[in-house]
């Protein structure tokens, strides 16, 4: 065989292996990233994610202990499990209502425990925004600490 056949042969099985196995994985990824939140989800748990997840808990059941704060405490539960799983979750506002209820357990909730959460997000968002790795961590504790700021009127997808 002439020596351009074999380089155009040999480019011809480059070009089918490309089109067999890199393409489809190209594709697969670029829709579906579900294995880089897995990822972040589980780098996010391992440092400092447990934590977070563990104040809204204990901040959950202890507000539950009276008839008046289980409200608080149901949004705290809703917080932790956000923040055990945060990346490829959406917070959406809910449809407004005419009332200002939504206001009002805003400013309940700041001054009841929603500071201590917010402070935690904002130290840990600075801790993380250190590092260069660690900037997604430290945006998604930002996040949190606006979420934590304001929590009732909101809803997670």
């Amino acid at each position: 065989m002439p020596p351009i056949l074999i380089i155009i042969y040999d480019f011809h099985w480059c070009l089918l292996i490309y089109k067999m196995f890199f393409v489809p994985l190209q594709q697969i990824f670029n829709t579906c990233q579900l294995p880089m939140k897995i990822l972040g989800n589980i780098i996010w748990i391992i440092f400092g994610g447990l934590h977070i997840a563990l104040e809204y808990f204990i901040a959950g059941l202890v507000l539950m202990v009276t008839i008046v704060g289980i409200p608080f405490g149901l949004q705290s539960l809703k917080l932790g499990m956000l923040a055990i799983w945060p990346f490829g979750s959406k917070v959406r506002r809910k449809i407004p209502q005419p009332s200002c209820l939504n206001f009002i357990m805003n400013i309940i909730w700041f001054f009841v425990g929603g500071i201590w959460i917010v402070l935690t997000h904002l130290f840990y968002g600075l801790v993380f925004c250190i590092t260069i790795i660690g900037i997604p961590f430290g945006k998604m504790h930002f996040r949190l600490a606006k979420l934590a700021f304001l929590p009732f009127g909101k809803e997670i997808a």
